[in-house]
């Protein structure tokens, strides 16, 4: 069984005293890749957002544990420090701040938390050069404002570089692939596939199978009326493609484990109940 890197266990939030998840189970071994998908309106961006430390989205019941510790009792710099990583749907500008300046002073103060040396000037310019090649990005965007100007595609390439020069051991990435064309989605895939190392852990959330093409998945579940209504492998993201989600109906099942080739597997719950939001 792979090491656990994330457990997640009968999870209930609220936003705005509405109930978005309402009993969700999920666990996460080490070097493995989870794509959660599901209709508009299921939770998923919500549950990124928890897990991430966002301020507006917290638990009203439930645990969730990563590496053996309490995430939810960690800070967002605290969760950032212990290499918890997430990539917006949307990524935000920040003007007047270079995109350079950015990656430096990001790596360097999690070095420092973590008790590691600073990177020097040209060490760390050698290293991010590196990996906006390997991205198929264009060198003078590190030098303009943090996604100021960018396209779509440039914005997504940029929180992959992030996901590179950051190198988190649990990166969330909420809807990377969307408003992507085909050429940018491989660009992205590509950089996310590098990313990948026995001792790191993915969970990817997702709409469509389409990203799941360039970036196979151990395991997919369906994120539906606020629960994980199914669980499987990478044929269930491609039985959702071709007939939709079915409506969901009952409560998840308690988590359980089982072996399958070495990794930590969940048996397929039983189908979750309607209702929630994103």
């Amino acid at each position: 069984m792979a090491d656990e890197m994330l457990s997640i266990r009968d999870l209930e939030v609220r936003v705005d005293d509405k109930p978005i998840l309402q009993g969700v189970n999920l666990q996460v071994g080490a070097g493995e890749v989870h794509a959660i998908m599901g209709p508009n309106g299921s939770g998923k961006s919500t549950l990124a957002y928890l897990l991430a430390g966002h301020p507006g989205y917290q638990a009203s019941r439930g645990e969730v544990r990563y590496r053996g510790e309490d995430l939810l009792s960690m800070s967002v710099e605290q969760r950032a420090a212990a290499g918890v990583f997430l990539a917006f749907q949307y990524p935000v500008e920040i003007p007047g701040v270079s995109n350079i300046q950015f990656l430096k002073s990001a790596l360097n103060s999690l070095r420092k938390q973590r008790g590691e040396p600073e990177l020097d000037a040209i060490e760390f310019l050698d290293s991010v050069k590196a990996k906006v090649r390997q991205m198929q990005m264009e060198e003078a965007l590190l030098y303009r404002g943090v996604n100021e100007g960018f396209s779509g595609g440039e914005k997504k390439s940029n929180e992959v570089l992030q996901l590179l020069v950051l190198e988190p051991t649990l990166a969330i990435l909420d809807e990377t692939d969307s408003g992507l064309d085909i050429d940018a989605l491989k660009r992205v895939a590509a950089g996310i596939n590098a990313y990948r190392r026995a001792d790191r852990s993915l969970v990817l959330v997702t709409h469509y199978q389409r990203l799941l093409d360039y970036i196979e998945p151990d395991f997919v579940h369906v994120l539906q009326g606020g629960r994980i209504s199914r669980s499987g492998g990478p044929e269930l993201a491609r039985e959702l493609e071709r007939e939709g989600y079915v409506p969901a109906t009952g409560a998840q099942a308690p988590f359980e484990i089982r072996e399958t080739h070495g990794s930590a597997h969940p048996q397929g719950p039983p189908e979750g109940r309607e209702g929630g939001d994103e």
